[in-house]
């Protein structure tokens, strides 16, 4: 505080007022801005390497890499230059060397910064606003190549079977322009905004020049089918793993333009080794989340594929925690975040742990010009309204009773987690609260010969009267697929009709039973949250019911997306069963701070840290 009123002293004219320093050594503080830095810019192999100083006075210059370093070690306004002298950063100084410190790797080369490619393209805009700027050739022509990809205006394919939305077309336009550039994309728009129809146009856009693939979890794969037959004609999908057992080397080897090879997940796990010797002109990975964690092998096996053009579509680009996003970037721009460690050093703990805002500006500013992200809000006016109702249920003293004791046996058991290790720790936490979850939805989930109905059963009886009474349809998820079985009995006992999916539904037989859904067979569709959560067009209901809260909204969100998406005619009401006094009612609570984390990169809001098995118990604390 004191520093800083000295910089304001002596930034006022000495006529108005006049400073008088009473005893001691006198203390100097100057003020540096944008002007007073020098960068030079070089091309080194695959990166680029900057070499800065800032000049304080005719006499004194600083080092750019002990300004970075007193950045990095606490975003200082004021640095020390020695006994009583402090020198003061600007605010857009400050900005610029924060970035420089967290998007750019010293290299044990001396004063030398290296920053990706990628990365450098932010760098370009500071020749305004910095005091000397020198780049070389190899930089200038990278920025030249950056600017003609940006006015590159490339034509909807004219074999694309339906006309784009505008805001399709610019995703298009942006897909194609980052394709020409020659890096990768995230297509992050909202569920049920088209993302599929944007990716085969860029296809199509790129089919001549060879074969696509598409990777997609088991239950959207015929959704590719399906689209693809329907709007691109002119290309040839190819189920992979559909009717070519012994045979899938020569399904490899046959593929050429306009071949569009749609593969599991599974599928491109177990045949990982034969299809990565395979080129591809474009390669796409939707619901790419399926990739977040990087210590898999189906993370192992997006890695190694070989392709021209990367992109992933996923309306969920961070469900949990930041880290995911690191290994999303690793497949479309492998080394822009540079190591995992590394990411978490500069991001990671800053971010979730210290609520760093200038980390995570910094980390925005690396990832956006890669990241297209519309929410529905945005471009569908035409979409008709949604409306979100939580419903509280009252549980019975019976359940209540329950609840208390698991609750309470779940805190004696969990007395020792502080002294085991945390990812341990972390999972004997999650098995208590998951006891109490499902006592939240049915007594019997727990206690299976209790007597108890349940007062959530009780609840959704009488909801699903009200809807078949005014002719309403509704989608019903729940994540735990016993509970959906306790709602099947309900629902057979009183004869109503209903469609059901969950993880073990064949492929076909799953098909079949979405077409009946569409086609008016059926009041309701049961549904597994994560089988069904993601890939469905389900606009028959104008109704969903979420049975229980899970622990990330987004997923939740997808799900009420397979109603309320393009094609739905009618406003959507979108029910959330929760049992009051419960954890459920904690878990409804984190989901602001959840939604957070991803906002806070795609639309610029603060985030919240990852919970630890700390904080997981305390929820089960009652206060």
């Amino acid at each position: 505080m004191a520093l800083g009123l000295l910089e304001r002293l002596q930034e006022v004219n000495e006529q108005t007022l006049r400073v008088e320093w009473p005893k001691g050594d006198p203390i100097t503080v100057r003020s540096l801005s944008p002007q007073q830095l020098r960068l030079s810019i070089h091309s080194a192999q695959d990166w680029f390497e900057i070499e800065g100083e800032i000049r304080v006075d005719e006499n004194l210059m600083i080092r750019m890499q002990a300004l970075l370093e007193e950045i990095e070690n606490g975003d200082k306004r004021f640095i020390a230059l020695g006994k009583d002298q402090y020198v003061a950063l600007t605010k857009q100084l400050r900005k610029q060397l924060q970035w420089l410190a967290t998007g750019g790797q010293f290299t044990g080369k001396g004063n030398r910064l290296r920053i990706h490619p990628l990365a450098a393209i932010s760098l370009e805009k500071w020749k305004n606003e910095i005091g000397e700027f020198q780049a070389d050739a190899t930089f200038d022509a990278h920025i030249d190549r950056f600017r003609r990809v940006e006015s590159y205006q490339p034509m909807v394919p004219s074999t694309l079977q339906t006309q784009l939305r505008p805001y399709q077309r610019d995703g298009f336009i942006w897909l194609a322009r980052l394709a020409e550039w020659g890096v990768g994309a995230c297509l992050a728009d909202d569920m049920g905004l088209g993302k599929t129809i944007e990716a085969l146009a860029l296809i199509l856009h790129r089919a001549s020049q060879g074969p696509t693939l598409v990777a997609a979890p088991t239950s959207v794969c015929a959704n590719w089918v399906f689209e693809a037959q329907r709007f691109a004609p002119t290309l040839r999908p190819i189920r992979f793993g559909i009717g070519d057992l012994g045979r899938r080397n020569d399904v490899l080897k046959a593929l050429g333009p306009f071949d569009l090879l749609i593969c599991s997940y599974t599928l491109l796990q177990q045949e990982a080794e034969a299809i990565k010797d395979v080129k591809f002109a474009t390669i796409v990975l939707d619901e790419a989340q399926a990739i977040k964690n990087a210590a898999t092998k189906r993370s192992s096996a997006a890695m190694n594929l070989n392709g021209g053009f990367r992109m992933i579509c996923t309306g969920t680009p961070i469900e949990n925690r930041l880290s995911e996003l690191w290994n999303l970037f690793r497949f479309i721009n492998p080394g822009l975040l540079g190591s995992e460690e590394r990411f978490r050093e500069r991001f990671v703990r800053p971010i979730e742990g210290e609520r760093d805002p200038g980390a995570n500006h910094v980390l925005k500013a690396i990832v956006q010009p890669f990241i297209l992200r519309r929410t529905k809000a945005q471009v569908l006016e035409d979409l008709p309204p949604r409306t979100e109702v939580m419903r509280l249920v009252e549980l019975s003293p019976e359940e209540r009773a329950l609840h208390e004791s698991l609750r309470q046996r779940a805190l004696e058991r969990l007395e020792g987690t502080r002294e085991m290790d945390r990812g341990q720790a972390h999972i004997q936490v999650l098995a208590e609260l998951m006891k109490l979850r499902r006592c939240c939805c049915n007594p019997r989930l727990v206690v299976p010969n209790c007597g108890l109905t349940g007062s959530k059963l009780e609840a959704f009886a009488e909801l699903v009267d009200e809807l078949i009474d005014n002719q309403h349809k509704a989608l019903v998820f729940s994540q735990f697929v016993d509970h959906l079985t306790l709602l099947r009995e309900y629902l057979d006992a009183k004869g109503i009709r209903y469609q059901y999916l969950d993880g073990q539904t064949p492929a076909k037989t799953r098909q079949r039973r979405i077409d009946a859904f569409q086609n008016g067979e059926g009041d309701l569709f049961l549904i597994s949250l994560k089988a069904g959560g993601l890939g469905l067009n389900l606009t028959a209901a104008d109704y969903v019911i979420h049975m229980d809260p899970w622990w990330n909204p987004a997923v939740e969100d997808q799900a009420s997306d397979r109603a309320h998406r393009i094609g739905q005619t009618r406003p959507v009401t979108v029910y959330r069963l929760v049992a009051a006094d419960t954890i459920e009612e904690k878990i409804v609570q984190l989901h602001h701070a959840k939604r957070d984390l991803a906002d806070s990169l795609l639309e610029g809001t603060d985030t919240a840290h990852t919970l630890t098995a700390d904080e997981l118990i305390d929820l089960l604390r009652n206060r």
